[in-house]
């Protein structure tokens, strides 16, 4: 189904419900399996995103794509790859403090930054969902290997 205002649509594989995933170790696994590029959203799911448009909150524009956080690691990142997953995990996990929004992988392309340079992804296809103790778990990954701010 389009969204608003772009024509761009997410491509749900079918009416099935995503796979969850339950561990960093199966983020890696998915991350590390996918041929393109994986991204990480925080929003109220695939299903609800494909109604709605993408805004940024201080200047109300309507965003050309879903802001999203990368998963795959960048190639100046030497240290282990659950490292860059927690971070990543972590960075925006507050979004789902109203209770209906949650953790899901997609793919899909890139085509533009977000104000505060999250790729913004067009025609996103779902690969799955977070489980909320790999956010726990990333959590503690990021607590203990990091200097939180």
């Amino acid at each position: 189904m389009p969204l608003p205002g772009d024509g761009y649509s997410i491509a749900m594989p079918d009416s099935s419900p995503l796979p969850v995933l339950t561990s960093l170790e199966e983020v890696r696994e998915l991350v590390e399996r996918s041929s393109e590029p994986t991204f990480l959203r925080y929003s109220k799911g695939p299903e609800q995103d494909a109604h709605e448009q993408s805004v940024d909150q201080e200047s109300g524009l309507e965003l050309p794509g879903l802001s999203t956080n990368p998963l795959d690691p960048e190639p100046w990142w030497s240290r282990p790859v659950l490292d860059w997953l927690a971070r990543q995990i972590c960075q925006y996990a507050h979004l789902r403090r109203d209770g209906d929004r949650y953790a899901w992988v997609l793919t899909g392309e890139v085509v533009g930054r977000g104000p505060d340079c999250e790729p913004l992804i067009a025609r996103p296809r779902p690969l799955a969902r977070l489980a909320e103790q790999v956010i726990d778990e990333a959590d503690e990954v990021y607590s203990e290997r990091f200097e939180r701010s």
